[in-house]
């Protein structure tokens, strides 16, 4: 029998960590902008707000195991911070204040810019089928002719 490993365990604890401090900071930065300035910098602070959504989703996804939403929401992340910090480099007038992702997440060490991509290594890696043995290869073959 094959398994896929689970996204939540082993090293990937860390990068669930990483994901989840991210999604606390700029979830709560994204509600903060939107709550009290929306009217500055209106696509910012929405893209802010979405960017924290985005981690949030990741965080769960990853942590327990639901592959094919953690892929989603890792790819949306990649296309967010490529697009986002393409945008807030060429477009300053759209985008007066930051957001998670301007700048490629220069405000945050890059670690936007970088995540995506080891999301999605770790995916790959843990979604490689590896052998392994369970009660349900020790369990008797039912087209396994029987004796008696």
């Amino acid at each position: 029998m094959t398994t896929t490993r689970p996204t939540g365990t082993g090293p990937g604890r860390l990068l669930v960590a990483i994901y989840g401090i991210l999604a606390l900071a700029a979830t709560a930065r994204g509600i903060y902008q939107v709550a009290t300035k929306l009217s500055d910098a209106p696509l910012a602070y929405l893209l802010s707000l979405l960017a924290g959504v985005v981690y949030l989703v990741a965080t769960i996804a990853l942590a327990t195991n639901r592959r094919s939403l953690a892929w989603a929401a890792v790819l949306v992340e990649l296309v967010g911070v490529i697009t986002v910090g393409t945008l807030s480099l060429v477009d300053v007038g759209e985008f007066p204040d930051e957001t998670v992702w301007s700048g490629f997440g220069a405000g945050y060490g890059y670690i936007p810019l970088v995540l995506p991509f080891l999301g999605i290594w770790w995916l790959r890696r843990t979604g490689r089928e590896e052998s392994g043995s369970s009660s349900a290869d020790s369990s008797p073959d039912e087209d396994a002719p029987t004796v008696g």
